[in-house]
């Protein structure tokens, strides 16, 4: 209503009453050699133009993208934000404490809401306690010691139970017998669950009692916190809670949140979102732009704030040429991100064009699209064609929405037409990759950008073994690598050796929105159960669907009971082994690996595989397609050249290879479009509009303020508004800091925010246990991201963490003062006791990896004034001026080495009284040296930002 750009509001077309801002007109000649994404860009700063906050200037800087980019800030409103419940309980205790400060200080706490939709997904609560069926001996996520069931956990029944069938008589499928289907017991009356069809008849048949285990496991251990959500959605305008068992959020965002285009009361403009998740990209695929940002940058879009970029480069990628049939979307995007990272993306837009991208469905588009935080660049975007209306019509979207969706679109020229005549817009660089040179590859052992082709895997490992610890090193001597090991397990002898697999996860949350990766794992382990092959009993395997929709096509097609033959049942809806939710190796096998010093590996089909992710004892992990997944488990190894030896015997003593099961491109295409109809993503839809019984049934209090408990060790208030303030102060200077830590190169978000199971030795396990906690409640970090006092604990506590003062991974720092070693959190506690501030420094790319808030509130609580990086990744430089810590950038060619810095020493940086961009501070030691750094403040924004201490004290001001 405020933009003074209403002029150009106009009806759409053959659809009058329907209203847009037609952007085309306004901007010209220009606005047609903008990159689609920009346009996006251009069109929402024209929408919400109101002189403060966005102003015409940035609009006109925007149109002027081919001279201004990467030289001006831009602000970005988008249409919505999408949060997952790891990042999401942060962002919801922070608006719970927020209402309290705001409530201190002399405001009414019921204006705090969101002012931007906001939808969050609880999905990153899933531990798989239960696989395979079975109960596992370790059901603690904690790990250690075996413990013995629940005891309200009734023992399960051992025989299918047999449903009446509507359809033909005789039916074979798990409707009525077989092994695809047990019961759950008591758990199938209580939970309502996405329901597995018969692939003969569809009729509904029960649910895995794996699923239904890990649900009351959810559950019971989370009911706290998804009380809060509960809360959450009662009390604040403008948020919905997508409850448990729903699906992963980048998943949902794509298949129900998503519109592409928006309308709000007759008034149409483009959907956009940014989301906590960094695989918020994902929706690029269907032309929506969105992309992940921090948990404090998220909130303050949730309060009205714009996002501000530095008008980015956007690189054009042609795409030529259609890829080997044997080649699935996983290796479609590996390619892509190896591609990319040498192309040196990051920070910038990437934008796909030429004939190879009609080549691509929208779910190749996707999944390349979710992997764009790997190779660093902001956002990947496809722009909405003909293949893109194709799609959504299959998926259920309305035909009128559809005929005014394609309308506006053209309109405002942001719909891509491979047979218009109009020239490709301007691209800051061009990148050409052909399609048709992409051959199978998994990624790994420790890094998701090291590619290694299929057919060289088996000499990849054993170079890795030869060459020494590093990125893909393991540095085993000669003598030692073809060692085994022998090992007892469930009354049969097997020998494990380096290469050996023992986990072994088919996780969709890249891929089901692919269904022709997962029905062409579910093909092929078919193929294999029917020759006979069969998978060691101590691999911990998985199958972890992203949503309903993924069990859905897998049951309906046939091929879910073979994908539980070879121990690939579903465990649950959520992340798991990605995000280090998994249970612990069998007792037997974590010693046999140990004893022999072996390279134990993990096989997964997500997005990370950092070292010790998975399990602080696999030291090697491999992402795969889903396919590849199954095969490599059926092998055992690693260490197999699948053109010359066999995966393994089947019937009748045959060598069976996997061109032998390998499903042809006909057969998926059959299956894919038998399976993978409209008629499902509707189903999904209806079930997420319901919910699920026990999350309708979850009571919770509807006050205005949040009745804090203060036992709690879930919800604690933290203390981020206790100084809330009207008024910025100038920054005040560091004196006398000591180095809490001393890192090198990369270093990520992993390494520095809790993530994954709290080890039993940790700080934060110290804390749980004071509070009369056992092992077994101790839960995982994610879950406990709204109690800080857990989350400042578990900062810098990962196992891989490599201090230079230590000299050896393990999250310990030296207390300077005392000359104790220490664990982080304690050091850190000594040094705020004694009133000393503390820096750290480290290599370049500080900061890689998933977008984590707690990568920066965790830091800034333990007391950290200030980082001094060579480099850092963009999102999280951002993060720690949204929380208060000063980024500083060493001069180029200068680094500690190069400065003679010990880190021992102590650090005083003094701040003038007015901050400017980008601008350069002197450094003082304790030693007598002085040094310059940059400041790496982008723009007043941010300058602004951490004067008042951060963009939460920022934004909460406006209610006082």
């Amino acid at each position: 209503p405020g933009s003074p750009y209403q002029l150009v509001i106009e009806a759409l077309g053959n659809y009058p009453q329907k209203k847009f801002y037609n952007v085309s007109k306004l901007g010209g000649a220009k606005y047609d050699t903008l990159p689609y994404s920009i346009r996006v860009l251009f069109e929402s700063s024209i929408r919400n133009c109101d002189g403060f906050l966005v102003k015409e200037t940035d609009a006109m800087n925007i149109l002027d993208w081919k001279t201004k980019q990467n030289n001006v800030e831009v602000p970005f409103c988008p249409a919505r934000v999408v949060l997952q419940d790891f990042t999401g309980i942060p962002a919801m205790v922070d608006f719970a404490a927020m209402r309290e400060g705001v409530r201190n200080a002399g405001g009414d706490p019921v204006k705090v809401n969101p002012a931007c939709p906001t939808d969050l997904t609880v999905d990153h609560s899933l531990q798989i306690d239960f696989s395979k069926c079975a109960i596992q001996n370790a059901p603690n996520p904690g790990g250690g010691d075996s413990q013995k069931p629940m005891a309200k956990l009734s023992p399960l029944k051992s025989q299918p139970r047999k449903l009446p069938c509507r359809g033909q008589a005789g039916c074979k499928g798990p409707c009525g017998a077989g092994d695809a289907s047990r019961s759950a017991g008591q758990f199938s009356a209580q939970i309502e669950n996405t329901p597995i069809l018969c692939p003969f008849h569809l009729q509904p048949v029960p649910e895995p009692e794996t699923v239904l285990k890990n649900q009351e496991m959810e559950f019971g251990r989370n009911r706290e916190r998804l009380q809060f959500f509960k809360w959450s959605s009662k009390v604040f305008k403008n948020v919905s809670i997508i409850p448990p068992e729903t699906g992963m959020a980048h998943q949902v965002n794509l298949e129900y949140l998503s519109r592409v285009v928006f309308e709000v009361k007759d008034f149409l403009y483009p959907d956009s979102v940014v989301g906590t998740d960094s695989h918020t990209t994902m929706v690029n695929g269907l032309g929506i732009l969105g992309w992940g940002v921090g948990g404090i940058e998220t909130e303050a879009v949730m309060l009205g704030m714009p996002v501000t970029l530095t008008l980015p480069e956007v690189v054009g990628c042609e795409l030529t040429g259609a890829a080997s049939p044997l080649a699935t979307s996983i290796d479609i995007v590996l390619s892509i991100t190896k591609h990319l990272r040498q192309a040196d993306v990051a920070g910038k837009f990437v934008e796909f064009f030429g004939s190879g991208v009609s080549q691509l469905s929208v779910a190749d588009r996707t999944t390349i699209a979710n992997m764009c935080p790997e190779y660093g660049a902001i956002l990947s975007f496809f722009p909405v064609d003909n293949v893109t209306l194709k799609h959504l019509k299959h998926t259920g979207f309305d035909k009128a929405k559809l005929e005014v969706m394609e309308a506006y679109l053209k309109a405002v020229k942001l719909f891509r037409n491979d047979e218009s005549s109009s020239r490709e817009p301007e691209y800051s660089q061009v990148v050409q990759i052909s399609l048709s040179s992409i051959v199978p590859y998994v990624s790994g052992p420790k890094r998701s950008q090291d590619r290694v082709a299929v057919n060289n895997m088996k000499s990849d490992f054993q170079a890795c073994l030869n060459e020494k610890s590093g990125v893909k090193g393991f540095q085993i001597a000669v003598e030692k690598q073809n060692d085994t090991v022998p090992v007892q397990y469930e009354g049969n002898e097997y020998k494990l050796s380096h290469g050996c697999i023992v986990i072994a996860a088919v996780i969709s949350c890249t891929n089901n929105c692919n269904p022709s990766v997962m029905l062409a794992a579910g093909l092929l382990a078919k193929k294999a159960v029917e020759a006979g092959l069969v998978v060691k009993p101590y691999i911990r395997t998985s199958l972890s669907p992203g949503s309903g929709m993924v069990t859905h096509y897998l049951s309906s097609s046939g091929v879910l009971p073979y994908l539980s033959k070879l121990g690939f049942e579903v465990v649950g809806y959520g992340c798991s082994t990605c995000v280090g939710n998994t249970t612990p190796l069998p007792e037997a096998i974590r010693n046999a690996i140990k004893q022999g010093d072996i390279i134990a590996c993990g096989v997964l089909s997500g997005t990370k595989n950092f070292e010790g992710r998975l399990c602080d004892c696999v030291r090697a992990n491999y992402l795969a397609s889903p396919p590849l997944v199954v095969a490599y488990a059926i092998a055992g190894t690693v260490r197999i050249d699948f053109e010359t030896e066999p995966l393994g015997t089947g019937f009748n003593g045959r060598s069976i290879y996997l061109r032998d099961i390998w499903p042809t491109r006909g057969e998926l295409h059959t299956v894919e479009e038998e399976c993978v109809i409209s008629s499902m993503f509707k189903e999904l839809k209806e079930k997420m509009e319901k919910g699920n019984k026990r999350w309708n049934l979850l009571e919770a209090p509807e006050s205005t303020l949040f009745p804090w408990d203060l036992k709690s060790t879930y919800i604690r208030c933290p203390s981020f508004f206790d100084k809330l303030a009207k008024e910025p102060v100038s920054p005040q200077p560091i004196e006398n800091a000591h180095v809490l830590l001393y890192l090198g190169d990369s270093v990520t978000t992993d390494h520095i925010s809790p993530a994954g199971s709290i080890a039993r030795s940790s700080a934060a396990a110290k804390y749980l246990t004071n509070k009369g906690l056992t092992p077994r409640e101790f839960n995982s970090y994610g879950a406990r991201r709204g109690n800080d006092a857990v989350m400042t604990r578990g900062t810098f506590a990962n196992i891989k963490l490599l201090n230079k003062f230590i000299g050896k991974p393990a999250p310990k720092t030296i207390h300077f003062p005392s000359g104790q070693t220490l664990d982080v959190f304690e050091a850190a506690e000594l040094y705020q006791k004694e009133g000393i501030p503390v820096i750290i420094l480290a290599g370049k790319k500080y900061g890689l990896g998933s977008s984590r808030d707690w990568a920066a509130k965790g830091p800034f609580l333990l007391g950290v004034k200030a980082v001094l990086a060579e480099s850092y990744e963009k999102v999280h430089k951002s993060q720690l001026i949204g929380i208060g810590i000063a980024p500083l950038q060493f001069l180029p060619g200068e680094n500690p080495s190069t400065l003679g810095l010990t880190g021992r020493e102590q650090f005083s940086i003094l701040f003038p009284p007015e901050l400017s961009p980008g601008m350069t501070l002197a450094i003082k030691t304790s030693t007598g040296k002085v040094f310059s750094v940059i400041a790496l403040f982008e723009n007043d924004v941010e300058i602004t930002l951490y004067k008042y201490g951060g963009s939460l004290n920022f934004v909460a001001r406006r209610f006082l």
